[in-house]
């Protein structure tokens, strides 16, 4: 166990470093957005983590605790979210010199720590933690790229698992319901959110095979999506508004922005880049629904689609299970205290990690989010 978590470690840390090496010294401290955080600060948070809550003992000047602390209010003080982008110190080349002394010390510990240790545990939530920074990465990055008139290209290879997500025709895929379990068994890791398993009353229901295209969101448009307030909910007509929202939040006439660069958008790829409330507005236009989080574990392994293309909104309030418990400590802020004002993605995309998705993952985002490479799939009541 303690060899192969070594390797995985090696890995995931290597992961990150390759992830920031198209990059540009200019790109490392973009912030296009108070909810997107930069490069350089994504590689110093996941660094911060493992020497907070694992190693406990600092290799890096107690200042940048302050710095790098992401939610943690039980650790102490940390530097505004907004004001991320503004870190030009310490430099790149500082942080990671500072991952080097970390990872050295870490790999150091895993030689030393038995079997059973918790500590071994930490290691494996700060990897999966990275994983998801990861992901956040690209998607903080392809908000800031696209702010700027240049058009910038990250790369190819991200967009490269959406490109190649085209499928059949839909099928509706049907479920008796009645009384079913969900949730996390046990047994390997898992976020403390997805569990306990649990049980659940469902009516019957049925989902569509696949995710709606962009040929169909257009169809939505056209008829006059964004201008017809019976489609909405209050709180998500009055975003609309707002904001000016007139189609998916990287569409650009014809064209759609991607970390490719701009690129001739296909009708007959997932729709991408939506808020709750954009997919729950085409779901009510179109005569349907967005599945309970419930529904889409059930039916996900007869899905298409289901994984590595793009996270799925559904209608399920992000909440605890039954019975759920955070953990002990300053990690237990890391999902619990998030458990209101949100709603549950399921699955995962094409720039989530490939170890790093499960059948009971919960994703949550607040309903106006749509940076997120989130799409949507549909459900109706009935067999």
């Amino acid at each position: 166990m303690g060899q192969e978590l070594k390797v995985r470690y090696a890995q995931v840390r290597q992961r990150s470093l390759e992830l920031v090496a198209p990059l540009q010294p200019e790109d490392v401290c973009l912030q296009g957005m108070a909810d997107a955080s930069p490069p350089k600060w994504h590689l110093g948070h996941t660094t911060w983590f493992f020497e907070q809550f694992v190693l406990r003992s600092p290799v890096s000047p107690e200042a940048w605790g302050f710095l790098f602390n992401s939610y943690y209010d039980s650790v102490g003080a940390r530097h505004p979210r907004p004001q991320r982008g503004l870190l030009s110190r310490p430099a790149l080349a500082e942080v990671l010199a500072w991952r080097q002394r970390l990872d050295r010390a870490l790999l150091s510990l895993l030689e030393q720590l038995e079997p059973g240790d918790p500590r071994l545990e930490l290691v494996e939530l700060g990897l999966q933690h990275e994983q998801q920074h990861q992901e956040l990465l690209l998607m903080d990055l392809l908000d800031g790229f696209s702010r700027n008139p240049l058009e910038p290209e990250y790369g190819p290879e991200p967009e490269a698992a959406y490109q190649a997500s085209v499928t059949q025709e839909p099928t509706w895929l049907q479920h008796e319901g009645g009384l079913v379990e969900i949730g996390h068994p046990g047994g390997s890791f898992h976020f403390d959110n997805e569990a306990p398993r649990h049980r659940q009353w469902l009516e019957p229901f049925a989902l569509s095979s696949r995710l709606v295209s962009n040929g169909e969101f257009a169809a939505f448009i056209a008829d006059g999506g964004y201008k017809r307030p019976e489609l909405w909910m209050s709180e998500g007509w009055a975003v609309v508004q707002a904001r000016g929202w007139r189609g998916p939040r990287y569409w650009r006439d014809g064209d759609e922005f991607s970390l490719a660069g701009r690129q001739p958008r296909r009708p007959e790829l997932p729709v991408r880049h939506l808020s709750w409330f954009e997919a729950d507005a085409y779901a009510r236009w179109a005569g349907a629904r967005l599945p309970g989080e419930a529904e889409w574990e059930l039916l996900a392994p007869q899905l298409d689609q289901a994984f590595g293309v793009l996270w799925q909104w559904s209608a399920s309030p992000y909440r605890p299970y039954p019975g759920f418990a955070p953990a002990a400590g300053a990690v237990g802020e890391y999902n619990g205290k998030f458990m209101s004002s949100q709603m549950v993605l399921r699955g995962s995309c094409f720039l989530t990690p490939p170890d790093h998705e499960r059948l009971t993952y919960r994703n949550f985002y607040p309903p106006a989010s749509r940076w997120l490479a989130a799409g949507l799939r549909l459900a109706r009541d009935g067999g």
